[in-house]
């Protein structure tokens, strides 16, 4: 297995630096139109041979900690996984279990046929089943809106963008002073490095939203969006304290845990006024009431924009409308 994934990362690794002397070696005798299609031809080969090896980079990241699952290895995580499944007609994924005791799941691949669900032992054993269940719900939710394909498709908008820009200004490095040509290639650099953000900033926007997305699929088809209100407040708290807190597929994880730590460092160093009983415990409604305080923070709000991942409370908040809807359904349907 790693000699053919170090095969395929030394082949895409020289393609991209094969490709990258060969733009710097013509960029002198190019016009910047030829400048700005080779940027848009590395950009989608980029992008192509991300979404192609993008599964086997995630499994070969985490090593000997993953361990894909064979059949009736886990018949517990396994009827969950199969139920929630057949309930939205989707194809059961492949299992992994990730050796990590920091809770946490996630799925990756690059169709619905082909998706992997990895599952943290920390989940598995310091959870309720409710709450596993809710968990996996969320992530089936993205298996069935194909985020990783829509995600990485659109991260091409931001790469190309960010590559004409470098070719833009590129050019005043290496054909100096040459009047209007450079004036042209400069401006097209500068719109292209202000799209690069806008589009970036979007594409972070588009992941928060999908996150939201995922959560409410969650609500509604396990019927219980409590449980998971319970698990993000559980998951922040326990990711929070984790020895570990880097991760090379932590943009993947249902909560992020650089969010997670941020969210609950801010709320632990003001725990005397959140600690209702005063018993010095944060339990989970009183960690809820602080992620609300918190999040109408300035500083909060303002570094959302450039996170993968919304905020806790402000999941939690729409889990509880959703909660509130299917409360109000139940008592119409039975009254």
């Amino acid at each position: 297995m790693w000699s053919s994934v170090a095969l395929t990362l030394a082949f895409f690794a020289a393609f991209a630096f094969g490709l990258g002397l060969i733009i710097s070696y013509f960029v002198t005798y190019l016009r910047l139109t030829d400048l700005i299609v080779i940027a848009v031809i590395f950009s989608l080969a980029f992008i192509f041979f991300e979404y192609m090896l993008g599964p086997t980079i995630v499994r070969a990241s985490l090593g000997r900690k993953f361990r894909p699952l064979g059949r009736g290895e886990n018949p517990w995580l396994e009827g969950i996984v199969a139920d929630l499944s057949s309930r939205i007609g989707l194809k059961q994924p492949s299992l992994a279990i990730v050796q990590d005791q920091s809770p946490n799941a996630f799925v990756f691949g690059r169709t619905q046929n082909d998706s992997t669900l990895a599952v943290h032992t920390g989940l598995l054993s310091n959870f309720r089943e409710d709450e596993v269940r809710a968990v996996i719900g969320h992530e089936l939710g993205h298996i069935a809106h194909r985020d990783y394909a829509v995600v990485t498709m659109l991260a091409a908008i931001p790469t190309l963008a960010y590559l004409i820009a470098r070719v833009g200004f590129g050019a005043l490095r290496t054909r100096g002073n040459k009047g209007s040509w450079v004036a042209l290639a400069v401006a097209a650099g500068a719109f292209s490095l202000l799209i690069y953000i806008v589009t970036q900033l979007l594409v972070l926007g588009l992941s928060r939203l999908r996150e939201h997305y995922a959560d409410a699929f969650s609500a509604y088809v396990t019927r219980s969006p409590r449980s998971l209100i319970s698990a993000l407040a559980k998951l922040s708290y326990s990711i929070s304290v984790a020895p570990k807190q880097d991760s090379p597929v932590s943009t993947l994880y249902i909560l992020n845990p650089a969010v997670a730590k941020k969210e609950v460092r801010e709320i632990m160093e003001k725990k005397d006024r959140y600690d209702l009983d005063r018993d010095g415990f944060l339990d989970e409604r009183e960690l809820e009431l602080a992620m609300e305080e918190e999040s109408k923070s300035f500083f909060v709000k303002a570094a959302e924009f450039y996170s993968t991942h919304p905020p806790t409370f402000k999941r939690i908040l729409m889990l509880r409308q959703i909660e509130e809807e299917i409360q109000s359904s139940t008592l119409e349907s039975e009254g």
